[in-house]
């Protein structure tokens, strides 16, 4: 594409300072005397617009020499096109691989960044889980201590209830004692009332007395069998009571083992989530060598476009050495024009 502001007169002028610092004025020095700016194709267009305007009258060497000039930047023109297309086509497949490139690597990194979230939310529910553990533990430990507390203090209780048994069994021996013992002293005192009554009589009223105090003592000790009685029902019951707590203990530990048994279960599923989290960890590292392998295409497509630049360089060298010839071929030509002209005159 030529620069704006370039027009016929600027081509003209770049070509006669060339040629006044005795150089041939070539579409590429032409285009660098502009400063390197307008499309080659419009400054060979306009070159050859100037030597038509110069090589008007020359007859058939004219004729000639632009039709050799006209090749010549076909030529050029259809070289410059090649190169171009190659180098466009190059572009484009370098671009769209490295497109490509990019977007895989983009992808793998998104995998990688996910990756790498779960396995931290992973770790942060291992270590919760961890100190839920730990906590369970404690609550077992002091479950178990509680449950051989209650053990200790059920023993205690039984024996305690079995002093209280021998106890109100004593009481009762001896209120059968008492008993036997009222009872063969009122058969004693019925056989020899008749004879001894008289001279008993006292002692019948102090025996009397004694049997009232006896009386009493039973009552007491009645009293004091149905108060045992009481205190072995409330001991039965708090032991009752102390059998529940037993159990629900016991069931509380069982339930702790289901949850030991539940965290075992979830540190399995952490392991195979670790393993998982190797395996694309090893999919990203080969993802990498991909991407590497991709950076070495890439760098063959450079070499490949620097070829195809390279090819273009030498085909605008072959264009300036034809160019070149031509130039070399006008003079002779005119020479060889002249010669013909002299003996048609004579």
């Amino acid at each position: 594409m030529a620069r704006g502001g370039l027009y016929k007169s600027d081509i003209q002028k770049a070509r006669d300072a060339l040629r006044a610092q005795g150089k041939h004025p070539s579409v590429d020095a032409v285009r660098v005397a502009l400063g390197n700016t307008g499309s080659k194709t419009t400054i060979h267009r306009y070159l050859k617009e100037l030597e038509e305007d110069e090589g008007q009258g020359l007859g058939a060497k004219v004729a000639v020499s632009d039709a050799l000039q006209d090749l010549v930047g076909r030529l050029a023109g259809r070289l410059h096109e090649e190169a171009e297309a190659v180098i466009a086509e190059a572009r484009q497949r370098f671009e769209a691989h490295l497109q490509e490139r990019s977007e895989a690597l983009e992808r793998t990194q998104q995998e990688a960044s996910t990756l790498s979230a779960q396995l931290q939310r992973i770790e942060t529910a291992l270590r919760e889980e961890k100190t839920t553990h730990a906590a369970a533990q404690q609550a077992l430990a002091e479950r178990v201590t509680e449950v051989a507390q209650l053990g200790e203090r059920i023993a205690g209780l039984t024996a305690r209830l079995a002093e209280h048994e021998a106890h109100a069994q004593s009481l009762e021996q001896k209120h059968q004692h008492a008993r036997e013992a009222l009872e063969h002293y009122r058969t004693s005192v019925k056989d020899q009332r008749e004879q001894e009554q008289r001279r008993h009589e006292h002692q019948v009223q102090e025996l009397q007395v004694a049997l009232r105090q006896a009386n009493e003592a039973l009552t007491a000790k009645n009293h004091e069998l149905v108060q045992l009685n009481r205190d072995n029902g409330q001991w039965l019951e708090r032991h009752s009571r102390l059998e529940r707590e037993l159990a629900q203990v016991r069931q509380a530990a069982d339930d702790q083992r289901k949850e030991l048994d539940a965290l075992r279960l979830t540190a399995a599923e952490y392991q195979a989530l670790l393993a998982r989290w190797t395996q694309d960890a090893q999919a990203l590292e080969s993802a990498r060598v991909k991407l590497a392998n991709a950076h070495a295409d890439l760098a063959k497509e450079r070499e490949r476009r620097e070829q195809a630049e390279a090819e273009a360089l030498r085909a605008g060298v072959r264009q300036d050495t034809l160019e070149q010839l031509l130039a070399q071929l006008r003079p002779d030509r005119a020479d060889s024009s002249g010669t013909n002209k002299n003996p048609a005159t004579k």
